[in-house]
């Protein structure tokens, strides 16, 4: 497979088309956690008109619940979540902006229509590895729906997290 490739979620816009399922990322930069109950909330937002907790518009989300953090730590254990339960939501996110997801396991045809119209990618996160991925979250802070608990939207900066491409742009997936 070669070396990872190293990204930013700043340069997701431009680089999302560009990537190719089965590649090796290592990705940092701000991403966001947002599990379906956010989503939900969200989508509730966005259906009155009213803002919405982070932009959309070139946007990395992490699907993940984090564990509290520890004395001296930004956070807990941060595993990736099934990402199918966001897929009733998620093609409305692509198409108002969303380019990168990171989760684990399959996504809905309508999913991955609306990554391929919209130049998107899908990232995994190996599950069960939740510890470790914590090591590449440099900070971590609430932003919205503080009362979800670990489902909280966090904005989160990484550093190096180690992904594969699942399903590229164009729709080709490593994913059975």
């Amino acid at each position: 497979m070669g070396e990872a490739l190293r990204l930013n979620t700043r340069d997701m816009a431009e680089l999302a088309p560009t990537l190719r399922a089965g590649q090796r990322v290592l990705l940092s930069g701000v991403c966001y956690t947002s599990r379906d109950a956010a989503h939900k909330r969200i989508c509730q937002l966005l259906d009155e008109g009213k803002d919405i907790p982070y932009p959309l518009e070139g946007a990395a989300i992490y699907y993940a619940g984090p564990t509290p953090a520890p004395e001296g730590l930004p956070i807990g254990s941060c595993g990736p979540t099934t990402s199918g339960r966001m897929d009733p939501y998620t093609p409305r996110f692509l198409d108002l902006g969303l380019k990168c997801m990171i989760g684990k396991g399959k996504r809905s045809p309508e999913v991955i229509e609306a990554m391929k119209r919209n130049g998107a990618v899908y990232l995994c996160a190996i599950g069960g590895a939740g510890a470790l991925a914590a090591q590449c979250i440099r900070k971590a802070e609430v932003i919205a729906f503080e009362d979800l608990g670990c489902e909280s939207v966090k904005r989160l900066e990484l550093l190096d997290l180690p992904l594969i491409v699942g399903i590229d742009s164009e729709g080709n997936s490593i994913l059975a």
